[in-house]
């Protein structure tokens, strides 16, 4: 048993001494408590989460080893799927341990700095814009919301009917299986635009994302749109009762229209969207 303890022991002093880097996961001026933090488990063999003060902002961070978060070694890993989505999860687990107590400003998967002090230059050196960032995002979610249409199949039975026996029959046939795929995906890219008008009436901003392919959403129907919108806490009953009554109106029969959320607002969190925002207040 002795021995046992004596080998745990040496573990630790050798995990002590073992060279390592800072993660960021995000910045907040409202840390969150050391009890939720020391619950959170971070990147494989990196330390527990912590907050690292920077003025007023506080970053939630941890020590993890530098030879795993290396250039060429975190990019071997990242190239791995598994890998990846195991660090994309450890990210995401602390932002959210970040946003526990009020707002963030999520930094991209894997920011890192050598140790404390760089980091905190790093912040320190745009506190103006992150806490206008801050500001902007506080007591607002972020809210999904995808658009699907009609495949092209369905589109494609309704023009064919009975193969015609001569060639000029075939063509116009095929002539007209393709006007009327085309009409019936201008019609449902119509309602899906009809959807994002009315919905972006009860958001503060919207943002509209790259429609995801079938390998991604699961669906061989076509995503036409995915936006995400920023909500205001308060609106979020009317937006979510809003979107329910798209879903079930009868004029936007072409298309199908579901909703995700509220997630920590990523979407929104960049300078780039503040300095936007305030030119669209300044215009108005």
């Amino acid at each position: 048993m002795s021995g046992a303890r004596t080998d745990r022991a040496a573990a630790t002093r050798a995990d002590a001494t073992r060279p390592t880097v800072i993660c960021v996961f995000a910045v907040t001026d409202t840390p969150p408590p050391d009890e939720v933090l020391s619950v959170t488990p971070g990147h494989d063999g990196g330390g527990p989460l912590r907050v690292l003060a920077a003025g007023p902002l506080h970053l939630v961070v941890q020590d993890v080893p530098a030879a795993d978060f290396g250039e060429a070694a975190l990019a071997e890993r990242l190239g791995r799927p598994e890998e990846l989505e195991r660090c994309a999860r450890a990210h995401h687990r602390g932002v959210e341990t970040a946003a526990s107590a009020g707002p963030v400003v999520p930094l991209p998967l894997a920011t890192l700095y050598l140790d404390d002090g760089n980091a905190v230059r790093a912040v320190t050196a745009r506190e103006t814009s992150l806490h206008a960032l801050l500001d902007r995002l506080r007591d607002r979610t972020e809210w999904a919301v995808k658009v699907h249409g009609p495949g092209t199949a369905a589109a494609s039975a309704a023009a064919a009917g009975a193969e015609p026996a001569d060639g000029r029959s075939y063509l116009r046939r095929a002539s007209d299986r393709r006007r009327t795929e085309r009409e019936s995906r201008e019609r449902a890219l119509a309602q899906a635009h009809a959807v994002d008008r009315e919905l972006r009436g009860y958001a503060v901003a919207a943002t509209r994302h790259r429609p995801q392919g079938e390998q991604l959403t699961g669906r061989s129907v076509p995503q036409l749109l995915n936006v995400a919108y920023l909500v205001d806490d308060g609106r979020r009953d009317e937006f979510v009762r809003a979107v329910g009554e798209l879903a079930r109106d009868a004029r936007l029969s072409a298309v199908e229209v579901t909703m995700s959320g509220p997630w920590i607002p990523y979407s929104f969190a960049r300078s780039d969207e503040v300095e936007c925002a305030a030119q669209q207040e300044a215009g108005a």
